[in-house]
């Protein structure tokens, strides 16, 4: 049987997609029917400048009409009034021929016409200059109140930013009035304090939760090698392996601290009470002496008493960190280590200098970096874990204070810490 022919039936075109929708990144409350009617800075200030001009020119142009109107009924008065067929001056600016009459009394009117429109329009002249000067005046004085009322919410945003340079990222600006350019650089603003706060914040955190995380382990590890160590019967090999297992660990619990104390230092001192900053520098000496006698260095320096505000436990830290490197250093001999202190107006001053290696004026900042040294990249010696000038920078400038360094003439740097009063 033959097979019937089969027919296929045209496929249907696929429907046509729906449109996309427009996607506007602002809020739908934000995106208004009529964007032109929004009072944008531009027409604020077209309006205020406009409205100025038409005030002024209201003013002057009323001003040189009361003027123009004096002049012209005092320059177009008759010099003279007819008296019973006699004619009698009435001009203070001209002599008329009153015995007379005809082409010669005619002239002499007509000379004092001119006169009297001539003075007329000097006195118009004049009154105008002051007019104008006056109404400058007052256009400058108004022009000067509007556009201090415009910029103000720029000086407010220059002075959040102010005190967010000074490591205070909790401050916002939080501008208020019309939906503006400037309110929407503010709220920008405040957007991208936001941000960086929480950064900051999760940061500081992080170095916080992680020293604390590496205390434990590191304290038991002490705990076992004391143990060990205290063991009469222990080999000498063994005593020699844990001495330095301890050492080491004893490094790497002062790294652990350091990372702690730099994460806590980089926020604003609250608590802030007065600290002599002479007995500050003393402590530090005297923590340091041992050291220094140790290695042949000799500690001076006169301490004048100068109070500050401030964390006397931190600011012992930053005396004790500069005091140390300088100590440790310094030259093989003859070395020495002067600490001062003194008060000035306004702040303390605390000052370490020391004799040392030549420091290039170029590699000093890079001393302040943490885990850097002089012409190293990472640390590698046991003269420390390399985080003590960070640390000190940290501090200062949580204390709002400044710290510089400046190469010595023959080897050595010369630490010069402000703190304000």
């Amino acid at each position: 049987m033959p097979s019937l022919p089969s027919f296929s039936k045209a496929a249907a075109p696929p429907p046509p997609l729906p449109p996309k929708p427009t996607w506007d990144p602002r809020p739908v409350s934000s995106i208004r029917p009529f964007p032109w009617l929004r009072p944008t800075i531009r027409i604020r200030l077209t309006l205020l400048y406009g409205g100025m001009f038409l005030m002024a020119g209201i003013v002057l142009l009323t001003i040189i009409y009361m003027l123009a109107a004096d002049a012209l009924h005092d320059g177009s008065t008759l010099p003279l009034k007819i008296l019973g067929g006699k004619f009698q001056s009435t001009s203070d600016q001209c002599d008329l021929p009153t015995k007379t009459s005809g082409p010669l009394l005619q002239a002499a009117v007509d000379q004092c016409l001119q006169a009297q429109r001539a003075l007329a329009l000097n006195d118009l002249l004049n009154r105008s200059l002051l007019a104008l000067l006056g109404l400058t005046v007052v256009a400058f004085a108004f022009g000067y109140a509007m556009a201090g009322r415009v910029l103000a919410p720029l000086g407010r945003i220059t002075r959040t930013a102010q005190r967010v340079a000074g490591s205070d990222l909790h401050r916002r600006i939080e501008l208020g009035g019309p939906d503006d350019e400037l309110k929407e650089l503010a709220d920008t603003f405040d957007e991208m304090l936001d941000r960086l706060d929480r950064a900051f914040e999760s940061q500081r955190r992080f170095v916080s939760n992680a020293s604390h995380e590496l205390r434990t382990p590191l304290a038991i590890n002490r705990t076992l090698l004391e143990v060990q160590l205290a063991d009469p019967d222990a080999s000498p090999e063994l005593a020699q392996l844990g001495k330095t297992l301890l050492a080491t660990n004893e490094r790497s619990e002062q790294l652990v601290e350091g990372l702690l104390l730099l994460a806590r230092s980089e926020n604003k001192v609250v608590d802030k009470k007065p600290v002599d900053l002479a007995e500050v520098a003393a402590q530090a000496v005297d923590q340091t002496r041992e050291e220094a006698h140790g290695k042949g260095v000799e500690l001076r320096g006169v301490r004048q008493q100068a109070f500050v505000q401030g964390n006397g436990v931190l600011l012992e830290r930053i005396a004790l960190n500069l005091v140390q490197n300088a100590v440790r250093y310094n030259v093989p001999e003859d070395g020495w280590v002067e600490v001062t202190t003194e008060p000035q107006t306004g702040c303390a001053v605390l000052v370490v200098a020391n004799t040392g290696p030549v420091v290039p004026a170029y590699e000093v900042e890079n001393l302040f970096e943490p885990f850097r040294r002089l012409r190293t990249e990472r640390t590698g010696s046991d003269k420390g874990v390399g985080l003590g000038l960070s640390i000190v920078r940290s501090v200062v400038r949580a204390h709002d204070g400044t710290i510089t360094a400046a190469p010595r003439e023959g080897g050595g740097l010369v630490m010069r810490v402000v703190l304000p009063l």
